[in-house]
């Protein structure tokens, strides 16, 4: 009885929601490449990181024609150009001496952007998010529904990544056994994953005060809402920036949003797993003045642990090896989920014909 209702979960539930599991696992099995694929010119480009050049680059962008972008993404060692956001969705990518190489008006004129907005959002920002953590929970039950099936027919393994026909029995057998291959990388892609969206989960997972500590070491200073200064001496914060952590990358520089009255400038410490860290500075928006500076390595365990969490899901650690896992990991869960709805709305619900009677 136990194993029928848990064969019936796993079928339905897969059936229900394969198509979204399908389309995270391709997104994900193409994001973890995505700096490499990018078309852009001067991608490879040395990385400047002197507080002198970056200001300098930073009043460059602050006083071009037009309007001021929101954010500046510095370039980064994998992918060596800077990327501009506007409001209003439109963005750039730039040298690093601030020439425009590619402008777009909006994510869909971009497939790198529009694959982080389907795999984040399903492309229904911002509600989507939770959409996806959802169903990173699902997966987590297929994972454990699947390997629970799975145990029945162990002795009947075989190690398969395509089935040995287009058979419903041969896929059935080729699902099962290439699902328990994938499945602690699925259960890894599937928790990290939720745990992202789902912050107080991290309570449970590394323990009580995690959220708390987290949202203590985000939490911006307090400061009055101001308008963003006319002249603000840009060379200087990116200094100031430098003498505070000489040895932090420049990760990216975002103006005040609605009541705020800092500018956010964020670090990456050489020990710190997250691509774009946890090390931050406010400035004041209209002086320009440091507010308040905070090291992501003063952290507390359980808040640091939680940052490593989207560099491990995303497979920003490990080199080229493990993003092949990682890549592996998400092609094989778009298999598994093509073959078992298709097997499902195909023939696989499908009740064979009783036979009848001789007369």
């Amino acid at each position: 009885m136990f194993m029928r209702a848990v064969s019936l979960v796993h079928r339905w539930v897969g059936a229900v929601v394969g198509i979204v599991l399908v389309l995270l696992g391709l997104s994900g099995a193409f994001l973890v490449h995505k700096d490499a694929w990018t078309i852009v010119s001067h991608k490879h480009d040395a990385v400047v990181q002197s507080g002198q050049q970056v200001g300098d680059l930073v009043e460059h962008f602050m006083k071009a024609e037009g309007k001021h972008p929101q954010m500046v993404v510095f370039a980064s060692p994998s992918l060596g150009v800077d990327r501009l956001a506007y409001a209003g969705g439109g963005g750039a990518y730039t040298d690093q001496a601030g020439h425009v190489l590619a402008s777009w008006a909006s994510d869909w004129s971009r497939p790198e952007l529009w694959l982080v907005s389907l795999h984040r959002y399903l492309f229904m920002r911002p509600q989507g998010e939770t959409y996806v953590g959802i169903a990173g929970f699902i997966g987590i039950l297929m994972v454990v529904t699947g390997s629970i099936l799975w145990w029945r027919t162990r002795q009947t393994f075989e190690f398969r990544l395509w089935p040995k026909r287009m058979s419903r029995p041969a896929i059935i057998r080729h699902h099962r056994d290439l699902g328990v291959i994938i499945a602690p990388l699925l259960f890894l892609s599937f928790i990290t994953g939720a745990l992202m969206v789902f912050r107080p989960l991290s309570n449970v997972a590394f323990g009580p005060g995690t959220t708390a500590a987290l949202a203590h070491g985000l939490k911006p200073p307090a400061y009055p809402s101001v308008k963003l200064g006319k002249d603000l001496d840009w060379v200087t914060m990116m200094e100031t920036a430098r003498q505070q952590f000489p040895q932090a990358e420049f990760r990216s520089l975002a103006l005040p949003r609605k009541e705020s009255g800092l500018i956010t400038l964020r670090m990456r410490q050489p020990a710190e797993w997250l691509p774009n860290g946890r090390t931050m500075l406010w400035f004041a928006a209209d002086t320009g003045r440091l507010v308040e500076a905070r090291d992501a390595m003063d952290m507390s365990v359980q808040a640091r642990l939680f940052n490593d969490i989207f560099p491990v899901h995303a497979a920003k650690i490990g080199g080229l090896f493990y993003r092949i896992i990682m890549t592996l990991s998400g092609l094989g869960l778009a298999i598994l989920g093509v073959f078992a709805i298709a097997t499902f709305w195909g023939s696989g619900n499908k009740k064979a014909p009783k036979k009848q009677k001789k007369a």
